[in-house]
């Protein structure tokens, strides 16, 4: 099963994991690109509009936390689905799903999984 197209921007400050979730979605079918900051991310969400975000919680200068609070209260990105990511999962999740995030995962995330939470999400 395919990714058909489907954007996916995956927001890490780690580049391993960035490359890691990128080329398991590209295999599978989705295009992907990549932010290293949640500045990165937000500027990117915007100017592509991908058709789902992966954020990373933990990242230096604007976290994960604050660059979803700012795409799901952006009128141009509020309705892209954002899954967060982090390895601190209890406070995270709860700040994360406090931002509106759509889904939440704890690293480390095994790709498959991700694949099919993303399919989820675009069904």
């Amino acid at each position: 099963m395919s990714g058909s197209g489907a954007l996916v921007l995956v927001a890490d400050d780690t580049p391993d994991v960035r490359d890691l979730y990128s080329f398991s979605l590209n295999h599978t079918g989705f295009r992907t690109v990549t932010a290293a900051s949640g500045e990165e991310a937000i500027v990117q969400a915007v100017n592509l509009r991908p058709d789902v975000v992966v954020m990373d919680l933990m990242m230096p200068g604007i976290g994960g936390v604050e660059a979803i609070r700012r795409l799901k209260t952006d009128d141009v990105t509020k309705d892209i689905p954002v899954i967060a990511m982090s390895a601190d999962h209890a406070d995270e999740m709860r700040a994360a799903i406090g931002a509106r995030c759509d889904r939440f995962v704890r690293k480390p995330c095994v790709p498959t999984d991700l694949i099919e939470m993303i399919r989820e999400l675009l069904a």
